[in-house]
């Protein structure tokens, strides 16, 4: 079973709780959050303030001071904000921090990729370019190429990038989860022939695959797409770290679940009469997620 590199994902403004911490500036709820996301023994702590218009400088490094003060672990400074990032580049004291992120347009990179040789960071090359988000695996292999040139340039190695291909929902764009599957094959060529004996490693927002499905549906959808991402090589995911099952799974556990969803993708055929309920919704939701089975909200009914 692969390992995944877990990055909790639940310091995030669109909490509402945390949102509201956040602009109140209360550490109460952060703290509380954290100690919760600790209990999961997650690899990076996301900070997430969203566009943070208004006053992300000042309350980027105020957030860092709270999380510092109870763990060691490595950050991601998770903003639009470009102020915000240098705000908290120039705060951190685990480094390296994690930029998360940077797009494949001039107008960003030509920013923040200098920013990320000055402090020594790492930084998440999201697949989003002039024309906006990848179309396929070849476009994503165009940008990253972009991105870890420029970044090669000024002297950053290709393993302190972390690329992210952009999951969608697999009921709007499935098949762009196939491209990101195609791409991630593709990722080691790609970083090889730009700089040999390199690595670069790759992220992702699993969650985002199962947006816009039923609540009951959202869970194993996010599972199921995160070991298919594993079993194609990607090194982390930004996870919610209250979801043992996806914890489970990164941290190479429930090799049942992981079996079922890597044998769909092999091709092979399971006699769903003789299997348990837990283990035909799998296969199920594998077949739905690769195409092999037409997309509706009652999968797992037919």
């Amino acid at each position: 079973m692969t390992f995944m590199v877990t990055i909790a994902e639940n310091l995030n403004v669109t909490n509402r709780k945390i949102g509201a911490a956040f602009k109140d500036k209360d550490e109460k709820p952060i703290r509380e959050m954290l100690e919760g996301i600790l209990k999961a023994e997650p690899d990076w702590v996301d900070i997430n303030l969203g566009p943070a218009r208004k006053n992300g400088a000042e309350l980027m490094p105020w957030v860092i001071k709270i999380v510092e003060s109870m763990t060691d672990l490595p950050i991601v400074l998770d903003t639009t904000n470009i102020d915000a990032i240098e705000a908290g580049l120039k705060t951190v004291k685990t480094t390296p921090a994690l930029i998360n992120s940077i797009m494949c347009r001039p107008e960003r990179y030509e920013v923040l990729l200098p920013m990320a040789a000055k402090y020594g960071a790492c930084w998440v090359g999201l697949m989003w370019g002039p024309n906006g988000m990848a179309r396929d695996a070849n476009e994503r292999a165009e940008l990253t190429t972009e991105l870890l040139m420029k970044a090669m340039e000024l002297g950053i190695d290709a393993e302190f990038a972390f690329i992210d291909p952009i999951i969608t929902p697999v009921n709007i764009q499935q098949d762009q989860l196939m491209n990101n599957l195609e791409f991630l094959e593709m990722l080691p060529d790609i970083v090889g022939a730009i700089q040999p004996g390199h690595m670069t490693k790759s992220t992702n927002g699993v969650s985002n695959v199962s947006n816009g499905n039923p609540e009951h549906l959202r869970p194993i959808l996010n599972r199921v797409y995160l070991c298919m991402l594993q079993k194609k090589g990607m090194y982390s995911s930004i996870v919610d770290a209250f979801d043992d099952e996806m914890f489970a799974l990164c941290k190479g556990k429930r090799q049942w679940f992981a079996d079922l969803v890597h044998g769909v993708m092999d091709g092979k055929e399971y006699d769903l009469s003789t299997m348990k309920k837990e283990e035909v919704d799998v296969v199920k939701t594998a077949k739905v997620v690769l195409g092999h089975s037409l997309f509706s909200a009652s999968w797992l009914d037919i």
